[in-house]
């Protein structure tokens, strides 16, 4: 995957989205393509994509007039239907409309020690054929605070940290209530937290008012607190660090109300595996630096968190670690290397 770099001093949204509208007008329209193909290949008619689309946008106006102003922008700076990009954003609630593979995305690590800033890694799974590019998005929000990020093109927000501390690691989650398509899209959730949450209080109360469709988790992490907001149409829960300051999370539910209504195939994903992995080795992992995190994780042969998809499998199963990230909080520093942390422990992150 190649990575694109786009900074922005304006808190203007429709300036913001128009200049990324218009710098990236080909790798937008070419996501699009892709993910509107990927669709027709999970079985959803290019109508109710659209329809989802468009009801997924309105509930974003409702929510944050501000982001979804961006998209439009962005849609026109890029010369595509409005519909085209908000495809985009609400992806993860067209995804929902179809049984989740047994397969999910990411795997993520959060200590919050009793002193020191905190210490994060997550690897970023997905499809490559849909993510051939991504972008590295550094802005202001509404409120002038600075803040980093890392998304595909189009799409608001994923994982990323501004600067008064607080840092966001975003994992996919499947409900059995997940699907009817009128939620707001839940990377614009993420995209709100990271530009105005300044601890993580505000993160639980931002993410918290919004009505989602499809399930997701944003781990959140400040100074001597984290914890993993896990959304879902079903509810809103938090889940707490453990004694040791560590929250692992990848794609099941951890709260026993909302893990009533999980439908991961746990029996055929490596959910539970990756879990229990980076369980295992949560002593071995705390007081190391990144780079050092990388290596730990990627030792001893195969690793479970690094995927690599198997080519003679459909599109639509072949997941691979495309992004391993950890934020630097006190630094304000994305640290970041395309590929799995195996690669990123050999090359190096690289801070944004």
């Amino acid at each position: 995957m190649r990575l694109h770099v786009h900074q922005t001093a304006s808190t203007d949204p429709r300036a913001r989205g128009a200049a990324l509208g218009a710098e990236f007008a080909a790798p937008i329209r070419r996501v699009s393509e892709l993910y509107a193909a990927h669709f027709e290949l999970m079985g959803v008619p290019s109508p109710r994509v659209a329809e989802v689309a468009e009801r997924s946008h309105r509930a974003l106006e409702r929510w944050a007039p501000h982001l979804a102003a961006e998209v439009e922008a962005m849609a026109e700076g890029a010369g595509l239907e409005l519909h085209e990009v908000a495809r985009l954003n609400g992806r993860t609630e067209i995804m929902a409309l179809v049984p989740p593979t047994p397969e999910g995305e990411c795997s993520t690590l959060v200590r919050t020690p009793r002193s020191g800033a905190p210490e994060t890694l997550q690897t970023w799974d997905w499809h490559a054929h849909l993510a051939p590019e991504g972008l590295l998005l550094a802005g202001r929000g509404p409120t002038g605070l600075r803040y980093k990020l890392f998304t595909e093109f189009g799409v608001l927000g994923k994982i990323g940290l501004n600067e008064a501390g607080l840092g966001v690691h975003f994992n996919i989650l499947n409900h059995a209530e997940d699907g009817a398509g009128d939620g707001v899209p839940v990377h614009a959730v993420a995209r709100r937290v990271i530009e105005e949450a300044r601890d993580v209080e505000e993160a639980i109360e931002i993410a918290s008012s919004a009505r989602v469709s499809a399930s997701t988790v944003l781990t959140v992490a400040e100074r001597g607190r984290a914890v993993s907001i896990e959304l879902s149409p079903a509810g809103t829960a938090l889940v707490q660090p453990d004694e040791d300051g560590w929250i692992l999370h990848t794609n099941h539910f951890l709260d026993p109300r909302l893990a009533e209504g999980d439908t991961i195939p746990k029996v055929e994903s490596t959910t539970e595996i990756r879990h229990d992995f980076l369980s295992e080795r949560r002593e071995r992992l705390g007081g190391l630096t990144p780079d050092q995190r990388c290596a730990t994780v990627a030792e001893d042969g195969a690793s479970p968190v690094i995927m690599c998809s198997d080519p003679s499998l459909p599109a639509t199963e072949r997941w691979d670690s495309l992004l391993t990230v950890a934020l630097d909080l006190e630094g304000f520093s994305f640290l970041h290397h395309a590929g799995t942390p195996r690669e990123a422990a050999v090359h190096g992150l690289r801070p944004f």
